[in-house]
């Protein structure tokens, strides 16, 4: 990492997935210490770092796409979160300019330092890197236009607490982008169900959302509204739901 810090790229601490899945008493105990709730669902392991190949999701022009829907701009600040190989961070550097700003991050050290060195090579002066925490993306408040969490979401074992300290970094007209397969999670999706009662019990609210089959799914995009709950007021959502169609707005296409 030493050409990394030649650069500027700091390598701190994140949010997104930890390699592994705590079972139910151990993810109870585990809220029980935070003051948070367990989610009561199954949390999918890390299988790879990528979902597709980079050549097969240009075909579909996913990155396209979802930074269209997510109304990304020159000059924006936007998080990667769970950026893995970093298709979407390279090519978010190159829609924010030199003006703008992408922080990418993964928990999983090798990806990120991975992730560094291509960054660096791509000449990305504009994208800070970093390795982060399974509950807490460390995020400076009030500094994101836009957050990004492509494919990773079922992998937050503590989405209550991830989403509860996500909040603050956002300015207040920013947005949460969460791309995502429409599936139980542990088949690595997330039904819209669930995921819009996790995300409506930190108060965000839903903007829309949308089937997004280049991108093998759906896309959702939040934003946060009213006060932040206490922990202790967070009420965990029943994983009851199952993977159920995702309805087309009025004038929107199947992408």
């Amino acid at each position: 990492m030493r050409s990394a810090s030649a650069l500027g790229i700091a390598l701190l601490l994140l949010a997104g997935c930890d390699g592994g899945s705590a079972g139910p008493r151990e993810r109870t105990a585990q809220a029980k210490n935070t003051g948070f709730p367990a989610a009561d669902r199954p949390v999918a392991t890390i299988v790879s770092t990528r979902w597709s190949t980079e050549e097969a999701r240009d075909r579909l022009n996913e990155a396209g796409q979802v930074m269209n829907l997510a109304g990304i701009k020159p000059g924006m600040t936007v998080a990667d979160i769970g950026a893995g190989e970093g298709y979407y961070t390279i090519r978010l550097g190159q829609r924010v300019g030199d003006k703008g700003r992408v922080v990418a991050e993964d928990i999983v050290p090798e990806t990120i330092e991975q992730l560094a060195n291509r960054v660096i090579r791509e000449r990305l002066n504009n994208v800070n890197v970093r390795l982060g925490l399974p509950a807490d993306p460390r995020l400076p408040e009030a500094s994101f236009d836009r957050v990004l969490m492509v494919h990773m979401y079922h992998e937050i074992e503590s989405p209550y607490e991830f989403l509860w300290r996500l909040r603050p970094s956002l300015r207040p007209d920013g947005q949460v982008i969460v791309v995502d397969a429409d599936r139980p999670t542990e088949h690595h999706g997330t039904p819209p169900d669930l995921l819009k009662c996790e995300f409506a019990a930190l108060g965000y609210a839903l903007v829309s959302l949308r089937r997004m089959p280049s991108a093998g799914g759906y896309i959702a995009i939040f934003r946060a509204e009213g006060a932040r709950p206490e922990p202790g007021m967070i009420k965990a959502c029943k994983s009851g739901a199952r993977a159920t169609p995702v309805a087309v707005q009025p004038g929107e296409g199947s992408e």
